[in-house]
């Protein structure tokens, strides 16, 4: 036989060969296996309640406990100046005095009238007793009594508007006028600062509004001073600003050594607590601009659940909703999982 027509002949039983070996594995190989999707395997938990702190951050601005800005009710020269600039002073200590001898010397003409007024009055009064006088000319002669001693309560108030009095117990600032200054009622003569107790200013993320109570501790430390102090809520507004989405909160710290200034940059940072947390490792949690969501096995399958999350730690998240105590949650093999898949749990364990 020649050579080709050898090698036809083998390439054509090499051919038949792997046609039949491909139709009898065709018809061995079962139609459903070849769509089956494939098992996936993951790590997952079973989430369950428990105690959970969480530290959170926040800045804030240091203030006065009280503070007024000293201005005087009515306008005129200043005849004397009763402080010490950076000094304490007594709540309703005089500390400026406007000049005010026009006015005392009105006051002494209401006085003496307003004696007039009086003895005329308690003699018509023993007149009127006899029937001496008409109970019209009585009445006269009281009315006038009146008259003048509200003349006199006028004089003596406009009199207090040149006195300017410390409102409370505080810190007198700097001054800004001086004797002789011609002053009016718009011009600040200092300002007043009740430095101990003092409030502190800061805002905490909407997420955590409900987590934050009244006498609650927080602890404040400001640039330059390198201890820390505590601080204790006792005011939180009641409204969530639509800006910035956080909740404006008011603590108060004490300060008697007065090593704090108002003004002041203030790092706060404050213990989030809950006893009865349902906890999940961070892990399981995926975050999209849509929002949580993480993945929960039921019956052998992936089910995408959205969630809503509360505390948050380095490894570990609060669910507030989305998930039920005692649900399995993936771990790992996250990333390739789709809703309904089938997978098997390499690992199961409970959270501690």
């Amino acid at each position: 036989m020649k050579p080709k027509t050898l090698f036809i002949l083998i390439f054509t039983l090499v051919v038949l060969a792997g046609i039949k070996i491909f139709f009898l594995s065709s018809k061995n190989e079962k139609p459903n296996e070849k769509n089956k999707p494939k098992t996936a395997l993951v790590r997952a938990v079973i989430a369950k309640k428990q105690a959970m702190d969480n530290v959170v951050f926040s800045s804030g601005s240091l203030l006065a406990n009280e503070e007024a800005t000293l201005k005087s009710e009515s306008s005129g020269k200043i005849i004397s100046i009763n402080f010490k600039e950076g000094q304490p002073v007594q709540q309703g200590q005089l500390l400026v005095k406007i000049n005010d001898a026009d006015l005392q010397a009105n006051l002494s003409k209401q006085i003496a009238i307003q004696k007039i007024n009086e003895i005329k009055e308690q003699n018509l009064k023993a007149l009127l007793s006899i029937k001496g006088v008409s109970q019209e000319e009585y009445d006269v002669a009281l009315s006038l009594v009146q008259q003048s001693k509200a003349d006199v309560a006028l004089t003596q108030a406009q009199i207090q508007k040149t006195e300017v009095r410390a409102p409370f117990d505080g810190i007198i600032g700097l001054k800004n006028v001086s004797v002789g200054d011609y002053v009016s009622s718009a011009d600040v003569l200092a300002s007043i600062q009740q430095i101990n107790p003092m409030k502190i200013d800061f805002s905490i993320p909407e997420r955590y509004a409900s987590q934050i109570h009244l006498n609650d501790s927080v602890r404040i430390k400001t640039a330059g001073i390198g201890k820390l102090y505590q601080a204790q809520i006792y005011a939180i507004d009641p409204k969530i600003d639509d800006l910035t989405r956080s909740l404006r909160v008011r603590a108060l710290i004490e300060n008697k050594k007065q090593e704090l200034f108002a003004g002041s940059y203030a790092e706060v940072s404050i213990v989030l607590h809950s006893e009865n947390a349902l906890v999940v490792p961070s892990v399981a949690v995926i975050s999209s601009l849509r929002g949580q969501t993480t993945y929960i096995i039921k019956n052998g399958k992936a089910e995408l659940n959205t969630i809503t999350i509360g505390i948050r730690t380095d490894s570990s998240v609060e669910i507030l909703s989305g998930v039920q105590a005692g649900d399995t949650l993936v771990t790992s093999g996250i990333m390739a999982l789709k809703p309904g898949a089938e997978v098997k749990i390499q690992n199961l364990k409970n959270l501690n």
